[in-house]
């Protein structure tokens, strides 16, 4: 697709803009530098912005014509824990902190469009800006509903994007139904007596039964969900003992559920606490069993899907299926409410990374990432042009 001529001859200031907040990565609920950047820009542009809302959220407001519809635009702002390999010069400045999944990307091509579409008020409606803190993990979207987003910017609907490696560059790929996963979290502690290794039969072990946990909880997924329903369960950390000659007290498991759907979810939580309760009954261990929802699956709606699947191929561009991800997405909690989808734009393989960047690959929460400034026109244009259709449709 052809980027809006405009937008491309604003480029140089909007890779200035996007490579300012790399550099200076804020995490969840303390974007405060980088909320107070966004608030500046598009009051210069004349647009309005609502504050407060999931505490450094900012919500920017552009009215055209007389009528009462309303559409969302949504991009997070947040980076994540972890330190940077690039050494270019917009590296971040924050040991520890990193924008590794293209949060400023994604912020600098929602300020294109707002840019834009403050010059061009060529829609009957309102728009509104949705720039979302703690993304990474906060829940950053459910928050900003929590304060009142729905109440104070009243919306019909509501989209989002995120931009994704390994995907030629300027494409875009989506799907209706479950996109993303629900992400959980579990940890169980399994207590039982410690002893000397060479006399076992003093204490309660609780290694062994650990192991027949782990293995038990495959068979959940195997043998008592439908196989058509998808699930993930992943012991990632067993943590037991501090010698080699002694029976330890105690072994904790963590790790993640990924999900579908809620009913699946539910499946596998009772099951998960009935295995491990009753697992450690019978080896006569004491059982502490946690299980934390996360983020609900992202599932997109198939009106709003099919709409941004026909604005992509009116502008020209290569709209790919997206395969659905086990990954987790807050983006959910919108989608609970409000009809709306999300979708993805292909970042490229990384050969846009200027020199000085990390020896990884360009993946998503890799040390090496660097978001590719060449979409910020290309998704500021895709964002105009899906406003003015969804606001023509409407209206038809």
């Amino acid at each position: 697709m052809k980027p809006l001529s405009e937008l491309l001859a604003a480029g140089e200031e909007l890779t200035r803009i996007r490579r300012d907040i790399h550099r200076h990565p804020e995490l969840c609920f303390e974007e405060q530098r980088t909320s107070d950047l966004i608030a500046r820009q598009l009051e210069s542009w004349g647009i309005p912005v609502v504050r407060g809302l999931g505490k450094t959220g900012v919500v920017g407001v552009i009215k055209g014509g007389e009528s009462n519809r309303a559409i969302g635009l949504r991009a997070d702002i947040d980076a994540l824990p972890m330190t940077e390999h690039n050494q270019f010069a917009h590296a971040s400045v924050h040991t520890g902190k990193m924008h590794a999944c293209g949060h400023d990307g994604h912020t600098a091509m929602l300020l294109a469009a707002a840019q834009h579409l403050a010059a061009h008020r060529e829609f009957d409606g309102t728009v509104y800006l949705i720039f979302q803190p703690a993304e990474e993990g906060g829940g950053g979207a459910r928050e900003m509903i929590k304060d009142g987003l729905w109440e104070r910017c009243p919306m019909d609907a509501v989209f989002g994007i995120h931009n994704w490696p390994g995907m030629p560059a300027g494409a875009f790929a989506l799907a209706s139904g479950p996109v993303f996963a629900s992400s959980n979290e579990f940890k169980i502690v399994l207590k039982g007596k410690g002893a000397h290794g060479a006399m076992p039969h003093l204490g309660l072990d609780p290694v062994p039964a650990a192991c027949q946990l782990v293995q038990a909880f495959q068979t959940i997924i195997n043998r008592n969900k439908r196989p058509i329903d998808t699930g993930v369960i992943s012991v990632t950390m067993i943590h037991a003992g501090e010698a080699t000659n002694v029976i330890p007290e105690s072994v904790t498991l963590e790790g993640t559920v990924r999900t579908f759907s809620v009913e699946v979810l539910d499946l596998i939580e009772r099951r998960m606490r009935e295995l491990s309760l009753n697992l450690a009954a019978g080896f006569e261990l004491q059982c502490d069993f946690q299980f934390r929802r996360n983020y609900p699956p992202t599932v997109n709606h198939e009106r709003e899907t099919e709409f941004v699947r026909r604005a992509l191929t009116a502008m020209g561009a290569e709209v790919q299926r997206f395969e659905p991800t086990m990954g987790a997405e807050d983006f959910s909690y919108y989608l609970l409410d409000k009809p709306g989808c999300y979708f993805l734009i292909g970042n490229g393989e990384g050969q846009h990374r200027e020199g000085g960047h990390g020896l990884g690959p360009c993946t998503l929460h890799n040390p090496s990432y660097d978001f590719n400034d060449q979409l910020i026109p290309v998704g500021g244009s895709m964002w105009v042009q899906l406003v003015q259709n969804w606001f023509q449709e409407q209206q038809a």
